[in-house]
């Protein structure tokens, strides 16, 4: 009976009290959450409550595996105890990535509650996802080393990869130079301010949004929700165009090749009526002017402003569309002509006596 008995003690007090912890520091959060709601700290560290009840109890079972005295874990109780290690290097890391990811959310969104500066906001949004991601990618690998330190032998298979640690490094910076490349390229691209998320960007010809920023890539949301990945290394070393590096305001253009008998100064009240009931221009400025002459047509622009790349794109097809409209129906001499006409062959020189080619006749004399 105490063969049965005492793993059940063991195993279940072990998980009841992990249970009861677990419920215990959740209760404490969310009362600290009610109380402070200005913070989103202790809401966030409520997703540490999976790691911290695996860590309580491999602690729990570490400690008092041994005390089942079942002939099966007797005689495997060090490699249980070593896998048990195991987990609790494991989970300790995943309960540290877990925290330290919840602190860095809650002071960047405590930042961006009191900035105003989207630009500002965007740069540092870029560089805390990249700092994360290497203090993840650190805790991993401090982790990866830790489990296998606590394998025997292991001690010598480090020193000697400490003693060849400079012709591995050779090898492996030759070997993954792109990626190395790619690795500092992203720090440039965080802290250089060249690139963040949010940013409306034109790369290769196509229009997007940066929807994510990583160490070695970047993804670009196009306008019709297609995803484009692209190196880090190329927003370093190729041209590329930023439309809200400084600010995302812009100003855009839109063209009409008209008739030289085009109603301009209609058409410049007509723009400002379609700007007004325009939602996408912002008042900042307009106008419609002359910019070019050809001996059939005349080129107009009008230019109109908007507080970012997606505004100015709706602006621009809404003042085309309803300017062709108004000048079909209002205007239709504005439009664009072609003047086609028969051809006419030159007349043929008159040839002598019924020749149809030839020298002229001489001209007679007076005298």
């Amino acid at each position: 009976m105490e063969n049965v008995l005492r793993p059940l003690g063991v195993v279940g007090g072990s998980v009841v009290l992990t249970l009861l912890l677990g419920w215990v520091v959740d209760r404490l959060l969310r009362r600290a959450d009610a109380r402070h709601p200005e913070t989103p700290l202790w809401d966030l560290l409520r997703r540490c409550r999976l790691p911290l009840q695996v860590v309580v109890l491999t602690v729990l079972l570490r400690a008092s595996y041994l005390q089942i005295h079942w002939e099966w874990i007797q005689d495997h109780r060090a490699g249980i105890g070593h896998a048990l290690t195991l987990v609790l290097i494991a989970a300790g890391a995943w309960l540290v990535v877990r925290i330290i990811s919840a602190a860095v959310e809650s002071t960047y969104a405590r930042y961006a509650a009191t900035t105003r500066d989207t630009a500002r906001l965007r740069r540092v949004r870029t560089q805390v996802t990249l700092l994360m991601r290497v203090v993840t990618a650190l805790i991993v690998v401090v982790a990866i080393a830790s489990m296998l330190l606590t394998f025997p032998g292991m001690e010598k298979f480090g020193a000697s990869v400490l003693a060849s640690a400079g012709i591995i490094g050779i090898i492996a910076g030759v070997a993954a130079q792109s990626t190395l490349g790619n690795l500092f390229s992203g720090f440039q691209i965080a802290f250089g301010d060249m690139v963040r998320i949010g940013d409306t960007v034109v790369v290769d010809g196509e229009w997007g949004v940066i929807e994510e920023v990583t160490l070695t890539f970047l993804s670009v949301r196009t306008w019709d929700e297609r995803r484009i990945t692209m190196p880090v290394s190329y927003f370093t070393s190729k041209p590329f165009e930023n439309w809200s590096r400084v600010s995302p305001e812009m100003t855009g253009t839109v063209f009409f090749h008209l008739d030289h008998r085009a109603p301009v100064a209609l058409m410049r009240e007509k723009l400002r009526e379609i700007l007004g009931e325009c939602a996408a221009w912002d008042g900042r400025g307009w106008s419609l002017v002359v910019t070019d002459t050809t001996p059939n047509t005349m080129q107009v622009r009008a230019m109109m402003t908007a507080k970012d790349g997606n505004d100015i794109w709706t602006a621009r097809c809404e003042v085309r569309e309803r300017m062709i409209t108004w000048l079909a129906e209002e205007h239709p001499y504005a439009l664009p002509r072609i003047a086609t006409a028969s051809a006419v062959e030159p007349p043929e020189s008159p040839g002598p006596a019924g020749s149809s080619g030839g020298p002229p006749p001489p001209v007679p004399s007076r005298d």
